[in-house]
């Protein structure tokens, strides 16, 4: 069984105003990933398989935060600092929430996470392994960052995983294409990789195919 891993489409790191923007980021290399995101998730509720959804964030007493994550990057904003949409990167603050796009349907978990990877330090694993799932199908932000740690971890636990080449973006396009190549290098070292076309197809093929067999 698979599911769709959909990683931090929160709206601080695709909305204009937001924290990426703020740091002079552009966004738009983010944004052009939520029309396959839209579509892909359509057919996947349609077929009525698992849709998990990932947050980037931390407690409000920020307990969960260590001093090395917090020291990093630039500008004088960190995270739990006021930001253009509440107190960065914590949790319940209108900017850590998912994009309204994406947002997750009644009875898709979420999950918190304190880190890049999705598996650190939050019940994912034991949501998997309850559900009988043994293939992630993973897209979000950003592609060399907590997607690329997510799918690294998930690898070490015995997860088959399978990118979605457009439905995943990063600030640095150049990142994002290396990003990928790493994951499939040496014929998928951590995964496969995939446009989203291919995937929905085989998606709607499935779906033809049982409703011929009812």
């Amino acid at each position: 069984m698979a599911a769709l891993l959909i990683i931090d489409m929160q709206r601080d790191f695709l909305e204009p105003g937001g924290f990426g923007e703020m740091l002079g980021n552009d966004v738009s290399q983010l944004r052009r990933t939520i029309a396959p995101n839209k579509a892909l998730l359509a057919v996947w509720r349609a077929v009525g398989a698992l849709v998990i959804h990932t947050r980037e964030g931390h407690r409000p007493d920020l307990a969960d935060l260590p001093s090395a994550k917090k020291i990093r990057g630039r500008g004088a904003t960190r995270i739990g600092d006021p930001g253009p949409m509440g107190r960065i990167l914590v949790r319940g603050e209108a900017g850590h929430d998912i994009i309204p796009e994406l947002y997750p349907a009644a009875g898709e978990p979420v999950i918190d996470k304190p880190g890049k990877g999705a598996f650190f330090a939050t019940d994912l694993h034991a949501i998997l392994q309850n559900q009988g799932i043994q293939q992630l199908v993973v897209t979000g932000v950003t592609t060399e960052v907590c997607v690329n740690t997510t799918v690294r971890e998930a690898n070490d636990r015995g997860y088959d995983c399978l990118v979605v080449s457009d439905c995943c973006g990063s600030y640095f396009p150049e990142f994002h294409e290396m990003g990928l190549r790493m994951i499939a290098a040496q014929g998928g070292i951590f995964g496969w990789v995939a446009p989203s076309a291919t995937i929905i197809q085989a998606l709607k093929s499935s779906m033809m195919m049982k409703e011929s067999a009812e």
